[in-house]
């Protein structure tokens, strides 16, 4: 299947210059979709998933069926002040600024084995801070997932050495 015809680019959006690519066409269709959780499942078969870790907030979409495909319990990473328990904290900079994203302390067990995913690798910096916050446990990172990559952004290098899946990459100059 032919997953990148399904995605909808929507030029200067949210500001002039920015090649938005917009899932949510992706999610209109149930094929396309079943066939990219596949997509995305294949590299984690038969290796003992223990959690799906899911980057706020369309991360949780493709978090939420990787997880259930995988057996694997379901992990939120989520802005500040929205998870109700004791909270591991990074805070990361942003071109203009800085953000954070909070997961709950208990959410990893040592020992366990986990796969962040998130929709969209652009420069990284989310999925860089969720790393970072991994690293507040114990655990094992047996790979990143996305939906699409940006390779001209260079996130991947942000992530290395752990294994980085994309299933679609759109290189706009």
């Amino acid at each position: 299947m032919d997953l990148k015809s399904t995605f909808r680019i929507v030029p200067d959006f949210p500001k002039p210059g920015i090649q938005f690519v917009d899932i949510t066409t992706l999610l209109l269709n149930p094929k396309a979709f079943q066939y990219a959780m596949d997509a995305m499942a294949e590299p984690y078969k038969g290796k003992s998933i223990d959690k799906v870790i899911a980057v706020e907030s369309r991360g949780f979409i493709f978090g939420s069926p990787l997880a259930l495909q995988l057996q694997a319990g379901l992990v939120l990473v989520r802005k500040p002040h929205k998870l109700p328990a004791e909270t591991f904290s990074h805070t990361y900079a942003l071109e203009y600024g800085q953000d954070a994203i909070e997961m709950h302390k208990d959410a990893v067990s040592p020992g366990e084995t986990v796969v962040i995913v998130d929709d969209l690798l652009a420069t990284g910096g989310t999925v860089e801070a969720a790393k970072k916050l991994l690293s507040n446990m114990t655990c094992q990172i047996e790979g990143i997932s996305f939906i699409v990559e940006l390779p001209i952004l260079g996130g991947r290098k942000k992530l290395e050495p752990v294994p980085v899946h994309s299933l679609v990459t759109f290189d706009f100059d």
